[in-house]
């Protein structure tokens, strides 16, 4: 579906070079929910942009559907740019408009008479829950509703790809999840391929299937969302996870020493870490059996993430050396990461 070969992006300011993008090369398929997440300054707006030709690369190619887009005249480009609508976190609406003439804005030249502009935006208004809002102006709506509108008028000429730059970005948390629902319901529905661009994790977690780690112009990790967050190879990946997860704390509490995390002579403080779905197996309890090891659970934080748990638990073992250690040997062979963050022996 979109096909990215060596994309390199410079920015001149002057006699000054401003490398964005260098060298990225991505691939994303028909039906995709693609996230592709970054910090600020990552390069993800000028990657996303140059999907649909709004930013041409400074060297390498893009494809979409199979077709170079790199090199086409205006009027090849809009015809492309016609299945690929995009959003942003500003929604962009025309304040002295209806919301009906805001989704009706792209269909100005179409061709299709007054009638089929009505049935097509009747539709959208139902799609994205906001049948009785059609004569509504921008100032009267919620940011989530703006950015239904949006959404809608990104759809008005059917495309087959939906860029979302930072969409929810400017919405609270629910107003977000609501968005998030929207958008995976339409690729259902419509089969739509989504490229999500965002810096949180939360919206990864939630909607993407696929994911790409984005850094000062490169692609750092990329694969299902699951695989690259369930093990992460930079620590960048690592500082995502972490935004969502409580287990970091611990570090916190090691270093105020909170009795929380003080052991007795023969314990280990230990970071077990799920990294496939053995978190449906009484692990725990079995240890406990098996090997004569007594295993207390400080806190946890297990989140799903593509149908499968992430996450882990803080736990101090306590028994004899020998059990303690074939008790860590049965827990890696189940797929758990153990990270030993204290030992009393």
């Amino acid at each position: 579906m979109i096909r990215m070969e060596h994309v390199v992006k410079v920015f001149t300011d002057g006699k000054k070079e401003h490398p964005v993008l260098k060298g990225v090369n991505l691939s994303i398929e028909k039906g995709d929910i693609f996230g592709i997440i970054g910090y600020s300054g990552a390069g993800k707006s000028t990657l996303v942009r140059c999907f649909n030709g709004i930013e041409k690369p400074t060297e390498g190619n893009v494809f979409c559907e199979g077709r170079n887009i790199v090199g086409l005249k205006a009027k090849e480009l809009r015809a492309v740019r016609r299945k690929i609508g995009m959003i942003f976190q500003q929604f962009n609406l025309m304040p002295s408009r209806t919301v009906f003439d805001n989704i009706a804005l792209p269909l100005k030249h179409s061709g299709l008479t007054k009638k089929e502009i009505n049935e097509r935006i009747t539709e959208l208004l139902q799609l994205v829950a906001l049948p009785d809002k059609r004569n509504a102006y921008p100032s009267q709506l919620s940011g989530g509703q703006k950015q239904r509108v949006a959404i809608a008028r990104a759809l008005v000429n059917r495309p087959k790809i939906l860029l979302c730059d930072e969409a929810t970005s400017a919405l609270d948390p629910k107003t977000t999840k609501s968005i998030l629902y929207l958008l995976k319901k339409l690729n259902k529905e419509l089969g739509l391929t989504i490229v999500v661009i965002t810096h949180e994790m939360s919206v990864v977690r939630e909607i993407c299937q696929k994911v790409a780690v984005l850094d000062k112009g490169e692609i750092l990790e990329e694969g299902d969302v699951y695989s690259v967050f369930s093990n992460p190879q930079q620590e960048l990946t690592q500082s995502f996870i972490e935004t969502t997860s409580t287990l970091g704390s611990v570090e916190n509490l090691i270093k105020t020493k909170s009795p929380v995390v003080q052991l007795q002579p023969g314990q280990l403080l230990l970071k077990m870490s799920y990294t496939s779905n053995s978190v449906s197996e009484p692990l725990i309890s079995y240890i406990s059996r098996a090997y004569n090891v007594d295993a207390n659970i400080v806190f946890g934080d297990i989140q799903i993430l593509s149908d499968n748990p992430l996450g882990g638990l803080i736990v101090i073992l306590s028994g004899q050396k020998p059990d303690i250690d074939h008790a860590l040997q049965y827990l890696k062979k189940r797929h758990f990461a153990i990270e030993v963050l204290k030992n009393h022996g």
